[in-house]
Parts: structure tokens; C-alpha cells; sequence
């Protein structure tokens, strides 16, 4: 990975009970770096945009990514930075 800083603060990171038991703990400090960062993972160009106008509005950003095992996951940090959450699709 290469060194970038990032583009907002996290808050405090919480991760549901799917996330935690379908996702490899390495894989989820890839994520949260990645996404902190600004690499919004398998978004489409609607959402990208909605998250660089929620970088400078406030607003709620959402990333999207895959596991190796092909678990598919988000990462939602809230509109205020308080809190930053890793969950499955389905725990929404």
C-alpha cells in the first residue's frame, strides 16, 4: 500500500456480529485503510460522487468491498466522523 494520508478521521470504529465472524481481521484493516483514504472500493460513479460531496458537505460516506473469501461488505463512517461501522449488506 502506499503511503497516503488520510482524507477524514474514522471516530470510533464498530464492526456488527457478521462482519466480525465473515471477515478476516487483516482484511478489515485493509478496508478501513483504504477507505479512509478515499478508495471507496466497488462503488459505481454515482456513489464515488456522493461521497467526494459528502467529503466536503458533512455528509455520510459509504464504501463497498469484497473479500477474498467473496464476502461482501461496507464500511459507513457518519456524516459527524463519530463513528465509523463494518457490516455485512444484509445487517443494514
Amino acid at each position: 500500500m502506499s503511503e497516503q494520508p488520510a482524507r477524514f478521521h474514522l471516530g470510533k470504529i464498530v464492526a456488527t456480529p457478521g462482519a466480525l465472524v465473515s471477515i478476516p481481521q487483516p482484511e478489515i484493516f485493509e478496508a478501513l485503510y483504504r477507505h479512509e483514504r478515499g478508495d471507496w472500493g466497488e462503488l459505481d460513479q454515482h456513489d464515488v460522487a456522493e461521497n467526494e460531496r459528502g467529503l466536503q458537505c458533512g455528509l455520510r460516506l459509504l464504501s463497498a468491498y469484497t473479500s477474498m473469501a467473496k464476502v461482501k461488505f461496507w464500511i459507513i463512517t457518519e456524516h459527524d466522523r463519530s463513528s465509523t461501522t463494518i457490516l455485512l449488506p444484509m445487517e443494514y
